[in-house]
């Protein structure tokens, strides 16, 4: 029981968030400790996902395990692919033709847009919003055409190899791929004097649940997360692989726009931000992608050498690094993934103390994770 001098006494309520709830994004649990409306904890409660990736990664081949690395982030399941060919090519030392490397950066990209659309768009549906979503849908559906068009598939793609990609680039699409961009780029615009600063979209998400630039870091914090507290910290740029030294593109921050620098408006506008850059990065993969071929030679017996080794991408919810370790067998000896989405969680009870239970729905969303990533 609490009691203030002249105010009624009050008494604090536990109240169960999930799991399956629609605002959560999967299935997370979140146990809420309340007095009256504002939340005294909000404690995230993972695991209801769980489907041993890593042991399963450790029991199949390195190529077998491939398709598994899409249900790692099914938004982002070309960035998933990719960052274990690349793993496992610098654990064996491969040397992978540059237009293979041209192509994966042009789908990753793609699926970048793809995934920071579902962001704002389910986003802004959890705040009451629902239009913006169809809008989002409707872009990425042809994302989705691009990508089946490729591979076949729709959302989980299982097209990078290790090595190189299953399949060259079908007739046109690459002018395919420019002609969306040209379709896409007004679009980013419409989203802002449709739904960024209207005046109660703002009010929900300014100044609310701040994570610092020294709380963002010391927590771990990734990807947009890290960035929207205002920190300009890009793999692609920082530290760089595959073909992104020879392109440029700008590193989206949070600015405290409406706000405070790391509050939720800020990651919501560096995801909107980002979308801008990939279509840059993309218009310069296509204009610079050379002839040639898309795998190199890789041993169907695939056997790499005994060692370990730690690979760190830049997807789409933040930093994905998988540590390996061979033995010199089929099999990887020992697998472990570094979710970005599950890393995010360790702000959230910090972040969310004294907040209204209607922002806990804004920072869940603001975050942009994503639960099997958590669970793996």
């Amino acid at each position: 029981m609490k009691a203030n001098a002249g105010a009624l006494p009050t008494q604090e309520m536990l109240i169960n968030m999930g799991p399956q709830h629609p605002s959560t994004h999967g299935v997370l649990r979140v146990i809420l400790r309340t007095d009256g409306e504002v939340v005294v904890n909000a404690k995230p409660d993972v695991g209801y996902l769980h489907r041993a990736l890593e042991k399963i990664g450790e029991r199949v081949t390195y190529a077998q395990f491939m398709p598994f690395t899409d249900r790692l982030d099914y938004l982002a399941s070309m960035n998933c692919n990719a960052a274990w060919a690349w793993t496992v090519e610098k654990l064996a030392g491969i040397e992978v033709p540059e237009r293979a490397e041209y192509i994966r950066v042009i789908v990753c990209e793609l699926n970048r847009i793809s995934s920071h659309l579902i962001a704002f768009g389910s986003f802004t549906a959890d705040m009451g919003a629902f239009t913006p979503f169809l809008y989002a849908i409707r872009e990425r559906e042809r994302i989705n055409d691009l990508f089946e068009e490729i591979c076949g598939n729709r959302l989980t793609y299982n097209y990078v190899r290790i090595g190189g990609v299953s399949a060259d680039l079908p007739d046109r699409f690459l002018e395919k791929t420019k002609e969306f961009l040209d379709y896409f780029e007004p679009k980013v615009p419409e989203y802002n004097k449709l739904i960024s600063y209207n005046k109660i979209f703002v009010h929900r998400l300014a100044n609310v649940a701040v994570a610092t630039p020294e709380d963002a870091v010391g927590y771990g914090l990734t990807g947009p997360n890290l960035r929207g507290s205002g920190v300009p910290f890009d793999l692609r740029r920082n530290e760089p692989y595959s073909v992104y030294p020879k392109i440029d593109f700008d590193v989206c921050v949070g600015t405290g726009e409406r706000g405070t620098v790391g509050d939720c408006f800020d990651r919501y506008m560096v995801r909107i931000n980002e979308m801008k850059e990939s279509v840059k990065i993309l218009r310069q993969a296509i204009a610079q992608i050379p002839d040639g071929p898309v795998m190199a030679k890789v041993s169907r017996v695939f056997k790499p050498p005994v060692g370990e080794v730690y690979f760190r991408a830049e997807n789409p919810r933040g930093e994905t690094g998988i540590y390996l370790v061979s033995d010199g067998t089929v099999n990887p000896y020992r697998l472990k993934i570094r979710a970005p989405s599950f890393v995010t969680m360790n702000i959230f009870e910090k972040i969310t103390r004294g907040l209204m239970i209607a922002d806990i729905v804004a920072v869940i969303g603001s975050f942009d994770i994503i639960l099997p990533e958590i669970d793996r």
